[in-house]
C-alpha cells in the first residue's frame, strides 16, 4: 500500500520531487496556494548547473528536453566599469553547457508535463502526530491528512513552523527589479550592451545587473545596501518616482548603464532575506522540507539548482527505498544540511563582495569564479 505523501508549493523543488515520483509511478498530491499557473509571472532565468539542477532534470527524464529549451550562450558574462568600461566580457565556448539558462516560466511547463497539480490550495498549518497522520489544513477551510507532507513553499513556508520556529532575516541588501521588452527591436543600444547573458556594473554598495531572457525579454536588477524601510516616503507603486530615487541612487555612473533603469517599465521591491547558514532541525516523523523552505539564502545562482535536487533525491529515496517514509526523510535530511551549509556559506560570503564598499571585491569574486 502507497503512502499518502503531499508537497506543498509548485516552484522548481515541489515539482521536480512530484515528477520524479510520477516516473517511479508514485502518486504525489501537489498543493499550490496560486489558483493556476500562470497567475502571476514566473520571474526571470535560472542557470542550471550540470552537477545540481540539470542532475536533477536527468533523475525525472527530462534532461534532453530540457537541453533543448536551454540557452547555452546565456551563460555569457560582461562587466562594466561605473563609467560603462569594459573590465571583462566572458563568453561561453559553443559546446559549454555547464550552467545554461532557462525561463523560469520554461521550466515550470517543463516540470509540470502530467502532473495534477492541486491549483488554489494553500496551506496555512500542518499539524504531525495526530492519529491519522499529518494534518494539513487549508485557507479555504478544507483539511486532509498524509504520511508526509514535503514543504518546497519558499522562503515564508507555512510548513517551517512545524519543525523550526526559526524565521528568514534581512541581509541589509535590497534589490528593485524592472525590465524591458523587446529589447532587440526596440533598444538595439542595450541589446548590445547586455550581449546574449548578462551585464552587471558594480559601484559602492550598490550594483546594477541586467540579464537576458528569451524573446528579446530583459530582467534588470537594482541592488544596494538600504535599511528595511528605505522605501518608507517613497511610493512604491508610482513607477516614475521609483525611477528617480533610483536615478539619484546611480548618479554619476555612465549614460548608458542608467538607460537600463530609463526604460524600465515597472519597478518591484524585492529585499534579500535569508535563514541561518547552518539551519538544521530535530527530525519532526511526517513532516520535512527542501529548498528556501529549508535553507534560503543570497539570490546567486545555487537555491534553484539545490532544491532541484534534494526534491529528486528525497523522491528516489521513497520511491526506490526499502518503504521506511520517516527513515527515508531522516536521512534526506541529513545530506541536504551538510550540502546546503556549504553553498548558504559560499553564497553569504559571495553577497557581502558582489554589493560591497569595495566595487573590486567584485570583480575580484568574478575571477575567482570565471577566470579568463
Amino acid at each position: 500500500m502507497r503512502h499518502r505523501i503531499a508537497v506543498a508549493g509548485a516552484g522548481p523543488a515541489g515539482l521536480t520531487f512530484a515528477r520524479v515520483m510520477h516516473r517511479h509511478d508514485y502518486p504525489v498530491a501537489v498543493l499550490e496556494r496560486e489558483p493556476a499557473p500562470d497567475a502571476r509571472p514566473p520571474g526571470g532565468t535560472l542557470d542550471l548547473h550540470e552537477g545540481l539542477g540539470q542532475l536533477a532534470l536527468d533523475k525525472a527524464g527530462l534532461l534532453a528536453e530540457f537541453q533543448a529549451l536551454s540557452r547555452p550562450g546565456g551563460q555569457a558574462m560582461r562587466i562594466l566599469g561605473a563609467d560603462g568600461s569594459v573590465l571583462r566580457d566572458w563568453r561561453p565556448r559553443p559546446d559549454d553547457r555547464a550552467n545554461p539558462e532557462i525561463d523560469r516560466g520554461q521550466l515550470r511547463d517543463l516540470l509540470l508535463g502530467p502532473l495534477d497539480v492541486r491549483w488554489g490550495r494553500g496551506v496555512t498549518q500542518v499539524v504531525p502526530g495526530t492519529r491519522d497522520g499529518v494534518l494539513v489544513q487549508f485557507a479555504d477551510g478544507r483539511q486532509e491528512t498524509f504520511d508526509l507532507v514535503v514543504g518546497a513553499d519558499g522562503a515564508w513556508s507555512r510548513i517551517r513552523p512545524a519543525v523550526s520556529s526559526v524565521t528568514p532575516h534581512y541581509t541589509g541588501v535590497t534589490s528593485v527589479e524592472t525590465s524591458l521588452d523587446d529589447v532587440d527591436t526596440r533598444h538595439p543600444d542595450l541589446a548590445k550592451l547586455i550581449g546574449d547573458g548578462s551585464v552587471a556594473v558594480y559601484g559602492v554598495n550598490r550594483s546594477l545587473v541586467a540579464q537576458r531572457n528569451s524573446g528579446g525579454h530583459v530582467k534588470v536588477y537594482a541592488k544596494f545596501r538600504a535599511p528595511l524601510d528605505w522605501h518608507t516616503d517613497l511610493d512604491l507603486a508610482d513607477a516614475e518616482a521609483v525611477r528617480s530615487s533610483l536615478l539619484a541612487l546611480f548618479d554619476g555612473w555612465a549614460a548608458p548603464v542608467l538607460d537600463l533603469l530609463r526604460q524600465g517599465t515597472a519597478f518591484v521591491h524585492r529585499p534579500f532575506y535569508v535563514l541561518p547558514v547552518s539551519h538544521t532541525w530535530a527530525h519532526v516523523p511526517g513532516v520535512t522540507l527542501l529548498g528556501d523552505a529549508a535553507h534560503l539564502m543570497p539570490p546567486l545562482g545555487a537555491g534553484a539548482n539545490l532544491a532541484m535536487l534534494e526534491g529528486a533525491e528525497l523522491a528516489e529515496s521513497i520511491a526506490t527505498g526499502p518503504g521506511d517514509l520517516d527513515e527515508a526523510a531522516r536521512a534526506f535530511e541529513e545530506q541536504m544540511w551538510a550540502r546546503a551549509g556549504r553553498w548558504a556559506k559560499i553564497t553569504t560570503a559571495g553577497l557581502e563582495r558582489l554589493v560591497s564598499a569595495d566595487p573590486a571585491e567584485a570583480l575580484a569574486l568574478f575571477d575567482q569564479v570565471q577566470p579568463s
